[in-house]
């Protein structure tokens, strides 16, 4: 039997999620300017009503709280009479069959409802109508099981931080915390308030740059938009940002007048994934991806904490492989997939990227390989089902997809031929197929037309994108211009679209050519490390990781950047988009060598769905003596691995798991650790 304590708040399956995602993402700031999302904002419902059957040989008394407006109805299934309640007081429903109905209208907010009682409680065991199509399971979340929350408010841990570091600058004064945090500035004053000037930068060159930081705030004791001075405190409290430093400048004597300190703002996900080694770069790496991370998960994992904020299904879709080998967080990657995804019609692709949708797709395949949760994939197969027809609808005679007025096909930060058809958008649509048609059989439903579909697209990339002469995949067949860059040879790669000798050549003429323009976006990076770990290049893919972020580290990064170019020196190493501090110095893609270790370097990945059954593959060799622990489950298990003295120590908290040595297969226990010296293993 559950008790009280077991309810929750209950909405429209995906509603919380939309509403949350339109508030992030109309939460950009840049110099003085509020700037929303530049894309369609889908909307949630306004009118919804939830119900339950329940069946009891006595009375039961519940209670109702609401998110708006409305009413109850009590159905009796026995003689289909009908009684009407009202919320917020004591209900009582009699000895019987009844149908329960909640009705909730919110005009400007999200409809939701909390039902407590000691039999009839709101959980996610509910329906949910919006009185169009079919009911739905109602959505729930762990953060709201509690009558006096509001969902509309999602709810932080917060942390105060002082400065690690003050220094006078230039006749102002510069605050150090350490590192990138997203957090509310708060000034506590002696004696009385007084105007200053705060100037944030996530480096140092842009918070000592007065005229053009791009977060700047001029604070005013009255009518602050941005903050708020509470004169019984003397504490005046800034909007949240994002920062590393924050310069005052023309006053070098803070301490005369008050203290500046922090309210960092985050979501606390548990501390399950580790990774250090005798490398002391490569321990340093993994921390700051860790750290990177963490910051940008909050709600939903965001692309970065300073500059958009937003919701980017590319950085998300990455995120997810992330979040497997760190926190193994299962709500953050549902709220994440829905709010991206919006309400059931589609009209625009997510975040106006043609392959973001594609992301998308493939991230349903994921989230079930990851947690094997088929109720919430049977929930999202719907806007799955309308976004690959959505796209489809797109296509050419020969199965390519074009971008609609609107559309950007993005792919990556490179210099692409993007006349007619681009071949790494139909790798990443054709890969969206196999997953469409892989959770379509998953829920018994007919995939066959996306069968068909998909074996065309597959043969008329080889046809019209592979240039024998080249030995690899060109970007456009209609210019003429048979350009190559990485990336749809990379895909190729990646899902095994081409055979032992292909995949050879294509390491050879394209991954290993100088000549071949290389990549410079974390973003990109991952999937090529990737594919050298696919073909076993694991010392390229070590190599590279300690190289180029580690190139970030010695360039003073203490988060993991949205691009870095290491030919770039001094305050060019922070400009982008036209804008001298507009890279992001905090992104998520960024973080991606803790995939790239877990996955790859420690090898671990889950052979049935939720990991029923494991695989761990390390490569000792190249690791040396290191000490790994990786997640499982959502519940918190996981596998523990130490290298050290040429020996290995594994073990695991649930079965299923094997280690996998050269040609050797061992189980790994789950009731003692495993001690296996390298002699025996090789």
């Amino acid at each position: 039997m559950k008790g009280k304590n077991m309810a929750s708040w209950i909405w429209y399956h995906g509603d919380f999620e939309i509403y949350q995602a339109m508030k992030q993402n109309f939460d950009r700031e840049e110099r003085g300017m509020n700037w929303p999302a530049y894309w369609y904002t889908s909307g949630w419902n306004h009118n919804v009503y939830f119900w339950k059957e329940f069946q009891f040989d006595h009375a039961q008394t519940f209670s109702t709280i609401i998110q708006g407006k409305g009413y109850g109805k009590l159905i009796n299934l026995e003689d289909s009479q009908e009684t009407k309640f009202i919320l917020g007081s004591q209900m009582t429903c009699p000895a019987g069959h009844f149908r329960i109905e909640i009705y909730v209208g919110n005009l400007s907010g999200l409809p939701c409802a909390f039902i407590e009682g000691k039999e009839i409680y709101s959980d996610h065991s509910w329906k949910a109508s919006n009185f169009l199509g079919d009911d739905v399971i109602a959505g729930t979340s762990q953060f709201f099981t509690n009558s006096k929350q509001n969902p509309m408010h999602f709810e932080y841990s917060h942390k105060i931080q002082n400065a690690k570091r003050i220094e006078i600058v230039n006749g102002g004064t510069l605050l150090d915390f350490g590192h990138d945090l997203t957090a509310k500035t708060m000034i506590q004053f002696f004696e009385q308030f007084q105007m200053m000037v705060l100037c944030y930068g996530e480096s140092r060159t842009e918070a000592l740059d007065v005229a053009d930081a791009y977060l700047k705030h001029e604070i005013r004791m009255h009518d602050d938009p941005d903050g708020s001075y509470d004169e019984s405190t003397k504490t005046f409290t800034t909007k949240l940002r994002a920062f590393r430093y924050i310069y005052v400048p023309d006053i070098s004597s803070l301490d005369d007048i008050g203290t500046i300190f922090v309210n960092f703002e985050f979501v606390k996900f548990p501390k399950i994934g580790a990774f250090e080694s005798h490398d002391s770069k490569l321990n340093q790496i993994w921390r700051v991806s860790d750290r990177t991370l963490r910051l940008c998960s909050g709600i939903f994992f965001i692309d970065g904490i300073k500059r958009d904020r937003w919701v980017w299904a590319g950085d998300a879709f990455q995120c997810f492989y992330m979040n497997r080998y760190d926190f193994f967080d299962k709500e953050i990657v549902e709220r994440t997939v829905l709010g991206l995804r919006g309400e059931l019609d589609i009209k625009q692709h997510l975040d106006t990227i043609v392959d973001y949708s594609m992301y998308w797709l493939i991230s349903i395949e994921l989230y079930y390989e990851t947690f094997a949760d088929k109720t919430f994939v049977e929930a999202v197969y719907p806007k799955m089902k309308q976004l690959i027809d959505f796209s489809l609808e797109a296509t050419d005679k020969l199965g390519f997809i074009h971008e609609r007025k609107g559309d950007w096909i993005y792919i990556d930060w490179a210099d692409f031929d993007h006349e007619g058809a681009l071949c790494a958008e139909q790798m990443v649509l054709a890969r969206a197929l196999q997953s469409v048609i892989k959770i379509s059989k998953l829920l018994n439903q007919d995939a066959q037309e996306y069968e068909a579909t998909y074996q065309r697209l597959r043969v008329n990339i080889d046809k019209y994108f592979w240039d024998e002469g080249k030995q690899a995949y060109i970007d456009s067949y209609e210019s003429g211009k048979r350009h190559v860059t990485r990336h749809a040879n990379i895909f190729a790669i990646l899902f095994d679209y081409v055979d032992e000798k292909r995949t050879q050549t294509i390491v050879k003429k394209v991954l290993r050519n100088p000549l071949i323009a290389t990549i410079n976006t974390p973003y990109f990076k991952f999937w090529e490390l990737e594919a050298l770990a696919k073909v076993g290049s694991y010392q390229d893919v070590l190599d590279t990781i300690k190289a180029y972020w580690g190139g970030m580290l010695d360039n003073g990064a203490t988060t993991f950047w949205e691009y870095f170019d290491p030919k770039e020196k001094g305050a060019a190493r922070y400009a982008m988009y036209g804008d001298k501090y507009g890279k992001s110095l905090c992104h998520a893609w960024g973080a991606s060598p803790i995939y790239l270790i877990g996955r790859y370097l420690v090898g671990l990945r889950p052979t049935q769905a939720g990991y029923k059954t494991f695989e761990i593959e390390p490569q000792l060799s190249l690791l040396g003596d290191f000490n790994a622990k990786f997640p499982l489950s959502e519940k918190g298990d996981y596998v523990s691995l130490e290298s050290k003295n040429k020996y290995l120590l594994i073990q695991a908290t649930k079965k299923g798991g094997t280690l996998l040595v050269q040609d050797k297969q061992i189980t790994i226990p789950t009731d003692h650790q495993l001690k296996l010296s390298f002699n025996d293993l090789y």
